[in-house]
């Protein structure tokens, strides 16, 4: 998966709804998340508390578009 976003950019990301700064998550990690649409990454809160789909390469950092941890 690449991400559209340079490193520095990615820094400045944070949770909408936290205001915790985000981060790329690993594959195994993203594996414990799910939403309806298709994605091909993760970023996630430090905590692990909250999770946002990468789709086509960019970020969607939406409260709404949250993932949700598999059960």
């Amino acid at each position: 998966m690449k991400l559209s976003l340079s490193e520095e950019i990615l820094a400045l990301l944070v949770c909408p709804t936290t205001k915790k700064p985000l981060r790329l998550a690993s594959e195994s990690e993203s594996l414990e998340w799910t939403t309806a649409g298709p994605f091909e990454g993760v970023l996630l809160t430090g905590d692990g508390s909250h999770a946002y789909p990468i789709r086509d390469g960019f970020p969607v950092i939406v409260a709404g578009e949250a993932l949700s941890r598999k059960s």
